[in-house]
């Protein structure tokens, strides 16, 4: 991984693995982020910084609705995006 992401992954690791899964793929509390409707066409960059803010209800998956995460800021997230953007690419979604 490239050494800018490493802090993108450290706030991933503890602010979203626990739901999302290490490196994103899901886990059976939340929904895989490395995963096609996640793609910035589909969710933007500005949809992370939103349901981090402000929680999001569920809409794509049966996990509930994702409470907003406390202790996080937009610059948290930015790197988090980044980090989960990067996962998408080597995944071969974008």
């Amino acid at each position: 991984m490239p050494a800018e992401l490493q802090q993108g992954e450290a706030a991933f690791t503890a602010n979203c693995a626990r739901c999302h899964g290490e490196r994103g793929i899901g886990t059976t509390q939340g929904p895989p982020l490395v995963h096609k409707i996640y793609e910035p066409n589909h969710h933007g960059d500005p949809a992370f910084q939103r349901a981090a803010a402000n929680g999001v209800r569920a809409h794509h998956w049966q996990f509930g609705d994702m409470p907003k995460i406390d202790g996080v800021t937009p610059d948290d997230v930015d790197q988090v995006i980044k980090y989960i953007r990067w996962l998408q690419r080597q995944a071969g979604i974008m």
